[in-house]
């Protein structure tokens, strides 16, 4: 894996150069990939004038890391490595999903003095361990799958307390579309009537009461904020079911704004901050691009997503790093957009680029963020 050096110090005729050359790259990844062109450049919005006021004071948001991209790194190299980028956060995986290959769980809940041990690590590199992240699916109709996901989300939880972290992270999950069922059931479109019916009962039965439960045992040990990712599969893939849960459950339930997610349903990436974080329902945000090829969403539509590079040819969109789906402009006014609402959370680089390696993700994302809340913070 090739790696370039690092450097903090960016100036702006440097960053202009990057921006171009995120394009350009775009044409090295195979045959289709010139399309993506279309939406570099495309879609950026207008910042609100109050950021660009001087007189404003801005908020500077921490720009950190998702650590399963360092899994094959030990926990002092990835923060060497983390460091060396000049990043100020990190989201860490306890398990599920994400995995939990830096964060021996079961070990630090045993014995608070090594937790505390082990977040003064990061803390000794400037770096804030902000959120704790147990992506799984605690409403599987298997239950041996779903009590396993249920319990690391407990055990986050307790950890969370001990580090005195306040904000998990995860996923809502997804039943079966009935008690018979052995497979989750992911109902996005009421008719045939049955399925209007598999995802009443969805709601009623299994969604509403287990994340009540969940959330009163979070406040109860001083969580507040469980951030989930509005993804496919999931019942909570779109701002809508967000605000459907939170309305049903209470306000620990917000978003992780991952907006890759967004960007191929359609969601304009402004309005869905304005939208959410107005209500103060954005409790966490993974920076991470899509690009659309669109000849392929021509034939294909939407629901084409390639997850390899070698079926990038027929493929209607893939997730990309910062900058390599949408211009340098789109995600300044992403950036603005968090800080006019005043979000509190960090900016957390999550590499699934396909073409891209993840370290090398990493940094060219870290590199347009920390370049477009330069500007912000400057102007």
């Amino acid at each position: 894996m090739h790696e370039r050096t690092t450097r903090n110090a960016i100036n702006r005729r440097e960053f202009l150069g990057a921006a171009s050359g995120a394009a350009a790259a775009a044409l090295t990844a195979g045959p289709l990939a010139a399309s993506a062109l279309g939406s570099v450049g495309e879609g950026a919005k207008p910042i609100s004038r109050h950021l660009l006021d001087p007189s404003v004071p801005k908020k500077k948001i921490p720009i950190g890391v998702f650590d399963p991209v360092y899994a094959d790194l030990s926990l002092d190299q990835m923060l060497d490595r983390v460091s060396a980028l000049g990043l100020e956060a990190m989201e860490i995986g306890t398990g599920g999903y994400p995995g939990a290959s830096h964060c021996p769980v079961p070990e630090l809940l045993a014995d608070p003095a090594k937790a505390r041990a082990w977040k003064k690590k990061f803390e000794d590199r400037g770096i804030r361990v902000a959120t704790l992240s147990c992506h799984g699916n605690p409403l599987h109709p298997d239950a041996k799958h779903a009590a396993r996901d249920a319990e690391i989300f407990r055990n986050t939880v307790r950890l969370a307390e001990i580090l005195d972290v306040k904000v998990i992270v995860g996923l809502s999950g997804c039943p079966g579309g009935s008690p018979t069922d052995a497979m989750p059931n992911w109902i996005t479109y009421r008719w045939p009537p049955e399925y209007g019916e598999a995802l009443k009962w969805q709601w009623k039965e299994k969604v509403i009461p287990y994340w009540k439960e969940a959330a009163k045992f979070a406040r109860e040990h001083g969580i507040k904020r469980l951030a989930f990712e509005m993804h496919p599969c999931f019942v909570v893939y779109n701002p809508k079911t967000l605000l459907q849960l939170r309305e049903a459950v209470g306000e620990e339930i917000g978003a992780n704004c991952d907006l890759s997610h967004l960007f191929w349903q359609g969601c304009d990436p402004v309005e869905v901050i304005r939208l959410l974080g107005k209500q103060g329902a954005i409790f966490h945000a993974h920076m991470k691009d899509t690009v659309m090829y669109p000849e392929n969403v021509a034939r294909y539509g939407v629901l084409n997503f390639a997850f390899e590079k070698n079926e990038l040819e027929d493929a209607s969109e893939t997730f990309r790093a910062v900058g390599y789906g949408h211009s340098a402009s789109l995600w300044k006014a992403v950036v603005a957009a968090y800080m006019e609402v005043g979000y509190e959370g960090i900016l957390s680089i999550e590499n699934e680029d396909p073409i891209l390696p993840g370290p090398v993700g990493v940094e060219r994302a870290a590199y347009v963020l920390k370049n477009v809340r330069n500007e912000l913070l400057e102007s």
